[in-house]
């Protein structure tokens, strides 16, 4: 504790007061002398993760699709989510579609009229996206009319949260530069807790389930579009 006191040029009883808030939070273990991260659930490759939950985030991508006209100026991240969302528009013509995911710009690009706009960098294989500096740097150049995003865990306390760096930075990216944002999440994020905070609940516009909401996360999305498929 004295050598985070140190590092963060703050007072030992301010480190012991945050360490207790974290975990009561479930973020860390306090242990003698310091603290460690709790263990937390860690995303796999996007094949795998596509496979997960896929009948739930089927009939969410189907009622995100059905609010995606032809023509929208659209962001798709690179959660599995999304790209179930994004195999529902192959129907759409004339979209703008920006995103860091080649498994997106594989399924819009090159058809009916679509516009694609792929970030670039170094290539993450496990998410077969990218989310690199060079990347971020070309998505925060746009300001979609909508942006359909994924996440990887929502809380009560800490909002919607990510596992990945990058990925996470794209959300933040993508909140800040959208008209609307469309948050796609099936029920199993609700109450996970992820590495990084991306941002708060207040700051979806549109949310797609594929339960209703318990009676605290209703609330917390009590401003937002609720959408149960």
């Amino acid at each position: 504790m004295l050598g985070l006191a140190a590092e963060l040029d703050v007072s030992d009883e301010t480190i012991r007061r945050e360490l207790r808030a974290l975990e009561e939070q479930g973020v860390v273990i306090r242990e003698h002398g310091g603290a460690r991260l709790a263990a937390l659930a860690f995303e796999g490759p996007l094949n795998q993760r596509m496979e997960e939950n896929a009948d739930a985030k089927l009939r969410i991508a189907r009622a995100a699709a059905d609010r995606i006209s032809d023509g929208a100026i659209v962001f798709i991240d690179s959660g599995t989510t999304s790209c179930f969302i994004a195999r529902q528009l192959v129907e759409r013509r004339g979209l703008t579609v920006i995103t860091n995911s080649l498994q997106v710009a594989g399924d819009l690009g090159a058809i009916n009229g679509n516009r694609l706009f792929l970030a670039g960098g170094q290539m993450d294989y496990d998410y077969r996206a990218f989310s690199d500096h060079q990347a971020q740097a070309f998505v925060r150049g746009f300001t979609p009319h909508l942006a359909i995003l994924s996440v990887g865990g929502i809380s009560l306390d800490r909002g919607l949260m990510d596992f990945h760096p990058g990925e996470a930075e794209m959300s933040r990216i993508a909140y800040a530069t959208a008209k609307q944002v469309m948050l796609g999440v099936d029920s199993s994020k609700f109450g996970r807790y992820a590495l990084l905070q991306t941002a708060q609940c207040a700051d979806v516009d549109i949310l797609v389930t594929d339960k209703p909401l318990e009676e605290p996360f209703a609330r917390a999305f009590a401003h937002a579009e609720v959408m149960v498929a």
